[in-house]
């Protein structure tokens, strides 16, 4: 069993109620737009950091960072992007690989908004874990963290935040 702490537009802020929240983690995945490297320096003294850059991240972001970070955790086949849409409406950069070749979890961001949604199309668990930064349209910033367990992916739990 791994479990997961995920966010996403963080826009460069993060606190400590956050770093709190994904304490019993294993690892921690960022899904774009981590608005600079501080952000991430932060979440390695926590736990193990997985990301991918988003739109507005710069080149030390995107150093670090791929565009679509694929990989197996467990018996799970995992794919994190910043823009990837969801079920039904797919961006145009992921539409045609996750139709033909359907990760188990694919993981997106940039939209602010939390959506957790299975796809029965392509037998896949879409999230987007929505926004946890203090920029954009979001009023409230969120975080999740789960588990997963082989194939299943388990005890999701939502960290909401007023946005100051």
């Amino acid at each position: 069993m791994t479990k997961i702490g995920l966010l996403s537009d963080t826009h460069g802020y993060i606190d400590e109620e956050l770093i709190g929240f994904f304490k019993d983690v294993d690892e921690i995945w960022h899904a774009g737009d981590v608005g600079n490297v501080s952000v991430i320096n932060t979440l390695e003294k926590v736990k193990y950091v997985r990301g991918v850059f988003g739109n507005i991240d710069g080149q030390d972001i995107r150093i670090r960072f791929p565009e679509n970070n694929r990989f197996r955790i467990e018996e799970t086949d995992v794919w994190i992007t910043h823009i990837g849409g969801y079920p039904g409406r797919y961006d145009f950069s992921v539409k045609p690989e996750i139709y033909r070749n359907p990760p188990k979890l694919f993981i997106s961001g940039h939209s602010h908004i939390l959506k957790v949604i299975y796809d029965k199309k392509i037998d896949c668990l879409h999230i987007n874990p929505g926004a946890y930064g203090k920029s954009g349209i979001h009023k409230v910033r969120t975080a999740l963290r789960f588990e997963i367990e082989g194939r299943e992916i388990r005890k999701m739990e939502i960290l909401e935040t007023k946005r100051n």
